[in-house]
């Protein structure tokens, strides 16, 4: 059985629409009621909505990314407790509603960071990338943060004050967007006044406290979700590493342990994505990939170049430091065995995760960063063709 082959879509608002998809030839589709405020509960109604949108183009709603986590779960304050109860019966109601697999994620404030949404490749397409000398000038010089100074080497600073120098008034308001607006799929953005008002009131959490938060989350809700048929899938922090004095508990593999362990249970599981795991140099995903297959539920398959010094730019499938072959073999592997087991979420869903700006694409009006449809669906078909290869080659091995 091949991995379902799903593409993220943003709702009617989204410039790819749902017939244009479907000649990708993905069959599933990836998206989310993000006109739903964070923390309200999805209404049967707004599910079925959505669902017969897209159903009515032959597709279905395989997968929820996502269904936000209200910050004043991650930080036990306010009404957390009232939040954690309407995150349960919207599991509720999307498991009602057939819809099983659902992607979150626990990051404090910002779902991802990057400092450049259009960074001009060899081949002259746009990817997405990430230089820890441009972060470190917005946090030092633009933000100004309380206590950024002390968690920067010398060398870093010196480089980050020379970067900032260096811009102009134009590029300095890009650098502050690009942090701050959030891509899609974000469902809250910020402006530089309130930034660090918001950043403040993580004060007095950090990892450990963090993680004991989520762990209360998922034991509050996992049991919900199996009672239900959904399956979770936590994603990894986006990179992997603390930022802007934030603590960050999804970042590498004994953190995917920690989360996996503290609730036994196939609704309790990960979403493998390589290129947020892989921007750090740190982590191994072929090694990750085979320890957690039991409990992937979800996968963003891209790839990235890194440097170990904390950059890192999305590349090309099969050319960056990622090895894609062997997540993907591991990946077809785990099928094989739930199916064996009798498992019943035998198909992983996956997808191509992000894509370079190319061709006719860079002429559009509006597409959103690593989300157009020309690279992606390049990514697609890479995949689709590697997934054959090495399943008619597992097959032919004899033991």
């Amino acid at each position: 059985m091949a991995l379902e082959q799903t593409w993220r879509w943003y709702g009617p608002k989204d410039p790819i629409n749902l017939n244009e998809i479907k000649q990708t030839g993905a069959t599933g589709i990836v998206s989310a009621l993000h006109h739903i405020p964070n923390g309200k509960v999805w209404s049967i109604d707004e599910i079925q909505k959505h669902k017969n949108l897209i159903e009515d183009t032959g597709l279905s709603w395989s997968v929820v990314e996502s269904v936000p986590v209200h910050e004043d779960i991650k930080k036990q304050k306010g009404n957390y407790k009232a939040y954690i109860q309407n995150y349960k019966q919207t599991l509720v109601n999307l498991g009602m509603e057939g819809i099983r697999t659902v992607c979150y994620n626990f990051m404090p404030v910002l779902d991802w960071s990057r400092t450049s949404l259009n960074h001009k490749d060899t081949d002259n397409t746009l990817a997405l990338l990430f230089n820890p000398v441009a972060f470190a000038a917005f946090e030092l010089f633009i933000l100004k943060r309380i206590g950024a100074e002390t968690e920067y080497p010398e060398e870093i600073q010196q480089k980050a004050r020379k970067y900032f120098d260096d811009l102009n008034n134009n590029e300095k308001e890009e650098l502050i967007n690009t942090i701050l607006q959030g891509l899609p799929g974000s469902e809250e953005s910020f402006s530089l006044e309130n930034f660090q008002e918001i950043l403040n009131e993580y004060k007095g959490i950090n990892a450990e406290k963090l993680r004991n938060n989520l762990i209360f989350f998922l034991s509050e809700i996992i049991p919900v979700a199996e009672k239900h048929g959904v399956r979770m899938a936590i994603h990894p922090d986006d990179p992997p590493w603390p930022l802007l004095g934030l603590p960050r508990v999804v970042s590498g593999i004994d953190d995917f342990e920690r989360i996996i362990n503290c609730v036994d249970s196939i609704s309790n599981g990960i979403t493998l994505c390589t290129g947020s795991f892989g921007a750090g140099h740190f982590n191994d995903l072929v090694a990750i990939t085979k320890k957690f297959a039991h409990r992937v539920n979800f996968a963003h398959l891209r790839n990235v170049s890194r440097n170990g010094t904390g950059f890192f730019k999305e590349t090309n499938l099969f050319e960056g430091d990622i090895d894609i072959y062997g997540v993907m073999r591991e990946l077809i592997l785990e099928q094989k065995k739930r199916t064996e087991n009798g498992r019943p979420d035998v198909q992983i869903p996956m997808r191509p995760d992000h894509g370079h700006l190319m061709l006719d694409d860079i002429n559009k009006a509006k597409t959103y960063p690593g989300y157009s449809l020309i690279g992606r669906m390049k990514g697609l078909a890479e995949l689709r063709g590697l997934e054959i290869g090495i399943e008619r080659s597992i097959n032919g091995i004899k033991n």
